[in-house]
């Protein structure tokens, strides 16, 4: 549920140097939508009025930024599957009420604790926290949540707010396929596709923290060469494109880079004839995690994979891992995720922070919101987008 609390102007400590302010605000604002569809068409921007204090249990909080990552369009769109409920009491009439409930968009976001309610002992005001709980609608000011369904920070004090709005879906999935599937160690290798994305710069990171080396696909472009040159900067071992995969004298390269020694694990977020082009080239044993399709095409493997070098294929959703997964391994999760970026081996890709300004009538904002989502859609987004949304 929704929530907005008037408060009157207080300076609370937050960890480290941070001071959390609350001031006395007017209206909520989300980012909705009544029905399934293409996002440029249904979402909108509405506003809500000031909600009771929390219940026993929950919590008020108040988002400071909020990722906006492909699945969230897909699930505007209609075709993920893992889907939101609906909301009727945000407003007494019209969209969010009763009469007309909605979707509030989003699924990722740092938030901040701007009220506790009775029964609430490991959180405080001005604590940071991060959603547990999937499609708990972060595109949003503030929301009243269960104390069961975020997670505090660790070391906060010594994260940006964009490192730790991202901390919960990409640099998890990464952590995840490095560690769930081959017991790698240092000097191992990893071919991955759909490397220039959050995932994939991730992998990167995390697996040059590991000592282990990594393949990097992508696909043909002008610039290739500016893009390798910031995949190596991060830690990439090497860069190549998915045309590149089908000169037989690019195949033997790869042979020289490893030594002879076999890719034990591949990481597929695209689908189709390049992801076909990728298995090839694994060594007997390894394993395939698909996490992805970005081609919209079926993933084909070889026979002879499976008979002849014992290729096994996983599939895998960071979703699901979270809701298997018990509270003390999602915490220690994250306290490992931390530790990598306080070290600066791991950092959030090269983002663009979007502000659903309090200048902004819900029209207007409306159409901006719209507009963002026609870019993204289309490709025009070469960052990741985190999204701020202010009151009004």
């Amino acid at each position: 549920m929704l929530t907005r609390i008037l408060q009157a102007s207080a300076q609370v400590a937050l960890p480290g140097s941070r001071q959390f302010s609350s001031t006395t605000r007017v209206l909520g604002r989300a980012v909705v939508y009544a029905q399934n569809g293409d996002p440029t068409k249904v979402l909108r921007v509405i506003s809500y009025p000031d909600l009771p204090a929390p219940e026993p249990s929950s919590l008020n909080i108040k988002f400071l930024l909020s990722p906006i990552n492909p699945a969230d369009i897909n699930v505007i769109e209609g075709v993920y599957p893992s889907k939101p409920t609906k909301s009727n009491n945000l407003t007494q009439d019209g969209l969010g009420s009763k009469s007309e409930p909605v979707f509030v968009a989003g699924n990722e976001g740092l938030a901040q604790v701007t009220a506790v309610g009775a029964g609430v002992s490991n959180l405080s005001v001005g604590d940071w926290v991060i959603m547990t709980k999937q499609q708990a609608g972060t595109w949003a000011t503030d929301r009243n949540v269960k104390a069961e369904d975020v997670l505090k920070v660790p070391d906060a004090e010594s994260l940006t707010e964009a490192q730790a709005a991202t901390l919960t879906v990409n640099p998890p999935t990464a952590y995840n396929m490095l560690t769930n599937f081959v017991d790698l160690k240092p000097g191992d290798w990893v071919i991955q596709n759909g490397a220039n994305s959050a995932v994939g710069q991730a992998v990167i990171q995390i697996a040059a923290a590991r000592g282990l080396n990594t393949i990097n696909l992508v696909r043909e472009r002008p610039d290739f060469e500016v893009l390798e040159s910031k995949l190596k900067e991060i830690g990439a071992t090497h860069v190549l494109t998915y045309n590149q995969l089908s000169d037989k004298a690019v195949r033997e390269r790869i042979k020289t880079w490893t030594g002879g020694k076999p890719i034990r694990l591949g990481l597929n977020c695209v689908g189709g004839e390049y992801t076909t082009a990728m298995a090839k080239l694994l060594g007997s044993n390894a394993h395939l995690v698909s996490y992805g399709a970005m081609a919209k095409q079926p993933l084909s493997i070889p026979i002879s994979l499976f008979i002849f070098k014992d290729l096994t294929c996983h599939g895998f959703w960071q979703s699901r891992w979270y809701i298997k997964k018990p509270a003390a391994e999602r915490e220690q999760l994250m306290k490992n995720l931390v530790s990598l970026m306080k070290e600066k081996k791991l950092d959030t890709p090269e983002h663009e922070i979007v502000t659903v300004s309090a200048e902004e009538g819900n029209e207007e904002a409306s159409r901006r919101v719209q507009q963002l989502m026609q870019a993204m859609t289309e490709g025009r987004y070469g960052k990741k987008v985190l999204l701020k949304i202010e009151d009004n």
